[in-house]
């Protein structure tokens, strides 16, 4: 088994109907041959940018013991959120460059305190550039909203999956606040 094997990768993605409005969110988490994927949404008024935020919150907090992980996003306000700009908020006593106070702090709060447990690296991916993983987070995102909003989502092509990536899915619906048993990746 070489190191990449080790490595848990998640693919996340949020989507909203409106900003503000219903909003979704989806994870794709791959580790070795397993994978596994979460979605869930709000129905009440949200934005974009908390469902964004949400995604890695729901995939770190799934995980079952401290991993190494490798978080793909296609959100520059996540990626650059948590890497340079959560420890200047913290410094300024949770205010921005303008003086302003920082906006979705409890989720800031929540996804560091998810990512401090694991060796995390945080990626940002062009989004809708046809990049599979990112693709199928987007899918469950539009899933997550769709499910809420009472819709049926837009059904589009799906890339074909390896057959050895299809054993091990997993789906995990958590969007009507039912605690389910987090399903197993390792």
């Amino acid at each position: 088994m070489d190191f990449d094997d080790q490595v848990v990768e998640i693919y996340t993605d949020g989507a909203c109907s409106g900003n503000p409005g219903p909003g979704g969110w989806g994870v794709l988490l791959r580790y070795g041959r397993r994978e596994i994927e979460l979605f869930g949404g709000e129905k009440g008024i949200t934005t974009n940018n908390r469902m964004e935020l949400t995604a890695p919150i729901r995939a770190l907090e799934s995980l079952p013991r401290p991993s190494v992980v490798r978080i793909f996003t296609d959100s520059t306000y996540v990626q650059t959120g948590i890497t340079a700009w959560l420890p200047r908020w913290k410094r300024n006593g949770w205010l921005t460059a303008a003086k302003q106070p920082v906006k979705n702090t409890d989720l800031w709060l929540r996804l560091e305190q998810a990512a401090a447990r694991h060796k995390v690296q945080w990626l940002w991916i062009k989004g809708h550039a046809g990049h599979p993983g990112n693709e199928r987070a987007d899918r469950l995102a539009t899933r997550g909203l769709a499910e809420v909003a009472g819709v049926q989502p837009i059904r589009l092509p799906r890339p074909r999956a390896a057959p050895e990536r299809r054993r091990g899915v997993n789906h995990l619906a958590d969007h009507r606040g039912r605690q389910n048993a987090h399903p197993r990746l390792f």
